[in-house]
């Protein structure tokens, strides 16, 4: 009898990873889409040339797909309970299309209206994110790192196929036609994947890592906020990501203008920085499998002390830095970015459990959108780029120290 209840159990598991594989794979084609957030550094100066905008004012635009992306990741928690993370999907792709679509009708007149695009874009992004992410822990509880990795792995590898999809649509077609095209992409890539995106009915059909994954405390996200370790865990992804987030949208102007410095042309520093927002796509997109696995043996704080100090270290060396070392200096940043995008929802889970997961992240998220829209405001007066980087640097090396301070509960599971 046992043994048979032992056949049927390890069937069970097996007919669980199966379907849970069918749910990653549409999950990471829906996060190949969802990617198109990064490569906002490459819109910046077609869109300077439509509209004669300031190059710092449209750069804002990412800080407000950044945060809005991270209200999304709050309200996608939140619905995908009661509604499920099918229709969660729907509704995110869908929202980013609309985004898109709006952007294509943004007049020089009025160039400010293209933050509704951050704003109606970033938000869909962050609603799809954080279903596709609940969906690759549940499914696979054994192999959290992995399953966390590939999804967020595809999200940041979205920039390697956009960036030059996009210069070459706009060399093309121009700017307008390029946002409707991308609209187009946007509505069929959603509604051919969404219907798959769905959560396991019963996680411990998943076996033993299920149940002891569903044995510790789950807290609800009011209890998550009276906990010190959330503070600590949001601080530090707070601090550590601040470099990025100055960077990512000045990848294509800091080469150009470093290149001009040097004698360069403006032609070559334009190419030079655009093969960077490549090379920064394919490094952001490995740090995202890579060191949510390596994780899972020397442990998620030492994952991110290490992720954060390395931020800090190569920020500094930037100063000094031109041409192909700047070049993998900011490979390592976006790297050490990446990689915290797929430890950080790991803790959340170490930390917290895995039943309240979408909406306890997207607390924690909150980290996230404060670096994405308070930084880029705080340094923007700083002139000197020697001065700016120094700084962040700083912060990156306080975020580095942070996570060592949270502390894992030894509570037991609610009853």
């Amino acid at each position: 009898m046992s043994s048979n209840e032992t056949a049927q159990d390890l069937e069970q598991q097996k007919q669980f990873a199966a379907q849970g594989v069918r749910v990653l794979i549409a999950g990471s084609i829906l996060m190949l889409l969802l990617g198109i957030l990064y490569v906002w550094s490459v819109f910046v100066i077609p869109f300077k040339e439509l509209t004669g905008w300031r190059e710092e004012s449209i750069k804002l635009t990412s800080s407000f797909l950044l945060s809005f992306y991270v209200l999304g990741i709050l309200a996608g928690g939140k619905i995908q309970v009661k509604k499920g993370t099918s229709v969660v999907c729907l509704v995110g792709g869908l929202l980013l299309a609309l985004g898109m679509l709006i952007a294509s009708f943004v007049p020089p007149s009025a160039p400010w209206l293209i933050y509704s695009y951050g704003i109606i874009g970033g938000f869909g992004v962050g609603m799809g994110y954080t279903s596709v992410v609940t969906c690759g822990q549940k499914w696979f509880p054994n192999k959290r790192g992995l399953a966390t990795g590939i999804s967020v792995f595809t999200f940041g590898f979205s920039s390697v196929i956009f960036a030059p999809l996009v210069k070459s649509l706009v060399a093309s077609f121009e700017l307008v036609p390029t946002f409707r095209i991308l609209c187009v992409i946007s509505l069929v890539v959603t509604l051919a994947v969404f219907k798959f995106i769905n959560l396991p009915k019963n996680m411990q059909q998943g076996g033993a890592a299920a149940k002891k994954l569903l044995e510790k405390k789950q807290y609800t996200t009011p209890q998550m906020l009276r906990n010190k370790n959330f503070y600590m865990i949001t601080l530090s992804l707070m601090a550590g990501n601040a470099a990025y987030f100055i960077l990512n949208p000045a990848f294509v102007t800091l080469m150009r203008d470093k290149v001009v410095a040097g004698g360069g042309s403006l032609e070559m520093g334009v190419q030079l920085g655009g093969l960077m927002v490549m090379i920064a796509g394919i490094a952001n997109a490995a740090g995202r499998i890579v060191l949510p696995i390596l994780s899972e043996r020397i442990g998620r704080k030492t994952t991110a002390f290490i992720i954060y100090g390395l931020t800090a270290v190569c920020t500094l060396a930037i100063i000094f830095s031109g041409g192909p070392v700047m070049i993998a200096l900011v490979a390592i940043v976006s790297m050490c970015y990446g990689a915290a995008s797929g430890v950080f929802p790991l803790l959340t889970t170490d930390f917290f459990g895995i039943e309240n997961f979408g909406t306890n992240y997207g607390a924690v998220m909150i980290g996230f959108a404060a670096s994405a829209l308070l930084f880029p405001f705080v340094f923007a007066p700083i002139q000197s780029l020697e001065a700016k980087f120094i700084a962040l640097t700083i912060v990156a090396a306080i975020g580095s120290t942070i996570i060592l301070f949270a502390k894992e509960d030894a509570a037991p599971a609610q009853k």
